[in-house]
């Protein structure tokens, strides 16, 4: 099978037919036709195989993650999801490998109404780049710098569960039986808050999607926004299974540095507090209050009311 055959096969069946995409794959580039009134974002990441997936993670895992970590981006923005293209790096063709793989991609697809328009394929280490667009109405967008003194920090959903999958893996911890499957999901098949996102964008003032950790991600916010900000460690959002699995300063530590929850991190107003929190209960998504933005410029974490200080830091491409 060649190049032109490989996509033909299995990148060109797909259920989304959007009415914006005029010409997707099959020429030397796409043709669309944005919607009037309205902010186009656009955000590319690549994953790496051993580096952001275990090397034995399954294709249909690889699929869906690869799309899913694009869409939290654009949910951290407040947009909905439209468009993708996919550059694929494979050490040859594996033609049961890449039904899986694409499988994986086309069902996140189908579920936000997102179309893949076209990209590119190579021979290489295993590596995918996606690049994905969505929209926001006009001049109505979430960013990283708007986060002012004051302002009340919350996060959706749970931290640290994908982290702790990632352990088990490499062995150094052991879990019950009864958690492995639950907890190599949070790793393999996280969930983007597009839903959340957009909710939130009638409210929040800064927002960022957690990749590389809490407190890496929360450092981002607060340098673009030029604030400080203090954690309060108990508040914490924790499963029952990090709470079962670990001891409480080691499931902090996961919560804080772990990386790969793809939870969206904001800051909200006093004056939008409420409002935010009955909205996101209709969104159907839980949200925790972690902390408050302070004028400081620098990140403090407190624990029983007593401050305390962390060592733990997030996820870094190039470290020394």
């Amino acid at each position: 099978m060649k190049e032109f055959e490989l996509i033909k096969h299995f990148f060109t069946k797909q259920t989304v037919k959007r009415k914006d995409v005029v010409f997707g794959i099959g020429d030397d580039c796409a043709v669309l036709a944005p919607i009037e009134n309205q902010n186009l974002v656009v955000t590319t990441d690549t994953l790496v195989a051993g580096v952001h997936f275990p090397f034995e993670t399954s294709p249909r895992a690889i699929g869906h993650k690869a799309v899913a970590v694009n869409l939290s981006d654009i949910a951290a923005m407040g947009a909905k999801p439209s468009w993708l293209s996919l550059a694929i790096t494979l050490p040859d063709i594996d033609e049961a490998w890449l039904l899986e793989f694409s499988q994986g991609v086309f069902e996140l697809c189908e579920f936000y109404n997102v179309e893949l328009i076209g990209g590119d394929t190579t021979q290489g280490p295993l590596s995918i780049t996606i690049t994905a667009q969505g929209f926001t109405p006009k001049d109505t967008y979430l960013s990283r710098s708007g986060a002012k003194s004051g302002d009340w920090l919350y996060v959706t959903g749970d931290l640290g569960d994908a982290a702790l999958a990632l352990q088990q893996i490499t062995g150094k911890v052991e879990l019950q039986p009864q958690y492995i499957d639950t907890i190599r999901n949070k790793l393999d098949y996280p969930r983007p808050r597009v839903l959340a996102g957009q909710t939130i964008r009638e409210y929040a003032s800064s927002a960022i999607d957690l990749s590389d950790g809490l407190i890496a991600d929360l450092g981002h916010l607060c340098q673009a926004s030029n604030v400080g900000a203090n954690v309060v460690l108990d508040a914490l959002p924790l499963s029952n299974i990090m709470r079962d699995s670990l001891l409480a300063e080691d499931a902090i530590a996961l919560a804080l540095s772990g990386g790969d929850d793809y939870e969206l991190l904001f800051t909200v107003s006093e004056d939008n507090k409420v409002g935010m929190e009955t909205a996101m209960s209709h969104a159907a998504t839980s949200v925790t209050c972690i902390g408050q933005i302070n004028a400081s410029q620098t990140i403090s974490t407190t624990l029983n009311n007593k401050p305390i200080s962390i060592k733990t830091v997030g996820f870094e491409h190039f470290s020394e």
